[in-house]
């Protein structure tokens, strides 16, 4: 009885929860975003990069649950757009103190070079530089700056970049895990740590390859922002760690102070009177009137997967959902204002059929007269690039990791795992022998092996026929390139799975040109999917806590009872995304 009530008070608070303090929350935050509160005259923006940075703004009307963070677009817009505003007069941005997403970090410099080069002061501060991922990129950013300031007694340890992959195979051995997968070809290296215990030439290669390019042309960057020698400012980084006041000596930063010290010189250089610091977050610039023209903006950031995103919108993970991009862009085919499209694109792959259905849409758009111009962002790989390959042309950031033209699939087949603690797996199977392939308990026989093998080469002919068709070239070249290597934004560019090297201000520069809308024209942009509306999330949410409470009232009185435990396992199991289970279907 006890634990009956305890059940029914957390159902109880939960519903309060879900239904008086979430709308109170969001409609505060509706009421907050239609309303914004004016700008103060001689404001300098502050811009903070030591939080997440994801590559595009969250949909979700709850985001602000779980911690909102800016998103690079969001970044380069706003930037764009304050250059324009009077009441806007600088720009402080605080770096993060380890690495950042190489082609994150791209867009960033583009946009602070552009804020800067409008006549506006920009003051970056750092609070030490460790190595941590590309911290190259994050000292590009700070480089990029009219001012790089680096706060005492910290250290600059920009001595370059190192990634570590964890191998499984020797542990899988000694307790009878056996890591049963296909891949192509030898470059799609995702499931390369279960089936080996160190890198294979390949494998080595191509992470060689990409780190190595992207190491190149953050430093080229740095340098040619910081006025120095490529070569010079390389080794110089490179003979670090340094403090503070050395790093200053030497050239790699331009002062030492904390970031109270930077704030206070920004106001003086700005205003004579009273400067206001601004939290970028909390800025909302003027609103452009109504144009006739319209370029959508159609969102992708996350795994590519079927279906349309359910009553998801709580935060987490960021999902594309294919019928919820493919609606967009036929939402965007029927609305005559719409000329162009900008697709842009943060994605490392996911499901054939969700990309296929994606591709399709953006070649409907192009039927329709409407030009595609996708706007690749950290990643735009294996599925990422399939639904991109089609547009009318393809922009990425110079660091974007692209390409992984391949498939992978397969599973850990756990039993003779299991067996050693006393689980014994048996099958029971109805129909063909392929029918039991993915079953845990062993791996795959000749017989599924071959259907297996014969299924990744069908899917991969598609995948190469998709980027013959959409990027116009040879079959045979494509085969050259399409063996599962990642290349950056600028290696794609030179073998022809790009076309331009920029940011998402590009693509909407090329979206004009394209959709032959006059540079000075006025054009409204247009997101699309729309954000989830918060009340629909309210009526899914509700379903689900109704039916979670009529759950709970079964079986408040019974969950000492093991078989209710049992249940709850098996649930818990069945619900699980399919990532999150020992049998992998082919990955792109």
């Amino acid at each position: 009885m006890k634990q009956f009530f305890l059940t029914m008070g957390g159902v109880f608070a939960g519903l309060v929860m879900f239904f008086v303090f979430l709308p109170i929350a969001a409609l505060t935050l509706i009421i907050a975003t239609a309303h914004p509160a004016p700008t103060p005259q001689n404001s300098i923006l502050t811009l903070d990069l030591r939080e997440r940075l994801p590559d595009q703004a969250s949909r979700s009307p709850f985001a602000f649950l779980s911690g909102h963070s800016l998103s690079v677009t969001e970044i380069a817009q706003t930037l764009r757009a304050a250059e324009t505003d009077p009441h806007v007069k600088a720009l402080l941005v605080r770096l993060p103190e380890g690495g950042m997403a190489p082609a994150a970090a791209d867009e960033v410099r583009a946009a602070l070079r552009h804020f800067s080069k409008s006549g506006k002061m920009v003051i970056a501060h750092s609070q030490g530089l460790y190595p941590s991922g590309f911290v190259s990129a994050a000292y590009m950013v700070g480089a990029s700056a009219d001012q790089f300031w680096m706060q005492p007694k910290a250290s600059l340890q920009a001595v370059g970049v190192s990634s570590e992959t964890m191998f499984f195979k020797r542990f899988f051995d000694r307790y009878g895990l056996k890591a049963d997968f296909e891949q192509r070809y030898e470059y799609k290296n995702a499931v390369n740590p279960y089936l080996h215990d160190d890198f294979t030439p390949a494998h080595r290669e191509a992470t060689l390859g990409y780190m190595t390019a992207i190491y190149a042309s953050e430093l080229g960057l740095a340098a040619q922002d910081r006025k120095q020698d490529p070569s010079k400012l390389r080794a110089t980084l490179e003979a670090g760690p340094y403090d503070a006041e050395t790093a200053k000596s030497l050239g790699l930063i331009d002062k030492v102070g904390d970031v109270t010290e930077a704030e206070a010189s920004l106001k003086g250089l700005v205003s004579d009177g009273e400067a206001h610091m601004l939290d970028f977050a909390s800025y909302h610039p003027p609103k452009a009137a109504p144009a006739d023209a319209k370029i959508a903006i159609i969102n992708a950031e996350g795994d590519i997967i079927t279906g349309s995103g359910g009553a998801k919108g709580f935060g987490g993970a960021e999902s594309i959902y294919s019928d919820e991009i493919a609606s967009a862009f036929h939402q965007a085919i029927e609305d005559k204002a719409v000329k162009a499209i900008v697709f842009r694109v943060s994605s490392p792959g996911g499901s054939d059929t969700a990309s296929e259905e994606i591709g399709a849409a953006v070649k409907a758009a192009k039927a329709a007269g409407k030009p595609v111009i996708v706007s690749m962002g950290t990643y735009a790989a294996s599925g990422g690039y399939w639904i991109s390959a089609s547009a009318s042309e393809i922009i990425a950031d110079p660091t974007t990791l692209t390409g992984s033209i391949g498939v992978f699939g397969g599973k850990l087949a756990l039993g003779p795992a299991l067996a050693r603690f006393g689980i014994d797996t048996r099958e029971t199977t109805v129909g063909s022998d392929y029918a039991a392939a993915f079953g845990s308990g062993h791996g795959f026989t000749p017989s599924q092996r071959a259907a297996l093998s014969s299924w990744m080469d069908h899917i991969y002919e598609a995948f190469i026929k998709e980027v013959s068709d959409g990027r116009k070239l040879p079959l045979a070249r494509v085969r050259e390139l399409a063996k599962g290597r990642v290349w950056t934004g600028v290696q794609a560019k030179e073998r022809g799975l790009v076309d331009q090297l920029g940011g998402f201000d590009l693509a909407l520069a090329e979206a004009r040109r394209l959709a032959k809308i006059a540079p000075d024209e006025a054009v409204s942009l247009e997101d699309l999917p729309s954000a989830r509306s918060p009340f629909a999330s309210f009526g899914q949410g509700a379903r689900a806590s109704l039916a979670f409470g009529r759950a709970a009232l079964v079986l408040g009185q019974r969950l000492d009872d093991p078989r209710v435990q049992t249940l709850i396992q098996q649930l818990d199991h069945a619900t699980r995304s399919p990532r999150d289970t020992t049998v992998l279907a082919p990955e792109y």
